[in-house]
């Protein structure tokens, strides 16, 4: 019995993944757009519009980031490729172009074109196919780094929080702080038009 055949997939030099599922509609400038809409006192699902994803996608965003944004609002630095970027190498690969050439055409270096074709390619048919949104999506899973939360980190912080929430803070008056005004009717997540 032979060597078994190797698959092209395995040069890609990462780890076997489990299928991501399909990949998200939306980049960093969606979000960027969308913290910069809510900035100017939009409405979340009116932000989610304007960043040109849905309505629910714009809630879930805000709810995920507590209120505050997720993603910065300073232009990319151009170290890393950009989506534009990686949709040209698309095309140029497509056409027969080699690793030199698209570097040429892009101004950037072979090995950065090289490394891309490789780490980012999808591979789920055995191949090495490039494709542009494939190779921003895995570029943008190996960006993401875990943060802890700003309650869970500053001690101060979070008493405030605590202290506030309790209506334990004092004006400078003396006179006491009242925390939000919450009120329970019975449902779990409390009137619709409350919640937003």
């Amino acid at each position: 019995m032979g060597k078994p055949k190797r698959r092209k997939s395995d040069l890609a030099g990462r780890p076997l993944m489990r299928s991501p599922g399909r990949l998200p509609g939306w980049r960093r400038e969606h979000r960027q757009r969308f913290w910069a809409a809510i900035a100017l006192g939009v409405t979340s699902e009116a932000a989610g519009v304007q960043a040109g994803v849905s309505p629910a996608v714009g809630v879930r965003w805000f709810r995920e980031g507590g209120g505050m944004p997720s993603v910065t609002q300073a232009p990319l630095s151009g170290r890393y490729l950009s989506f534009g970027e990686r949709e040209e190498i698309a095309l140029l690969r497509a056409r027969g172009c080699g690793v030199r050439g698209i570097a040429r055409q892009l101004g950037r270096s072979p090995s950065t074109i090289s490394r891309e074709l490789r780490r980012n390619a999808a591979t789920r048919g055995g191949g090495l196919e490039y494709r542009a949104s494939t190779a921003q999506w895995h570029a943008d899973r190996r960006a993401r780094r875990p943060q802890p939360a700003k309650l869970a980190v500053n001690a101060q912080l979070r008493r405030y929080v605590q202290d506030r929430r309790s209506g334990a803070v004092e004006r400078p008056d003396g006179g006491a702080v009242n925390g939000p005004e919450v009120t329970w009717i019975g449902r779990r997540h409390g009137r619709r038009k409350d919640r937003r």
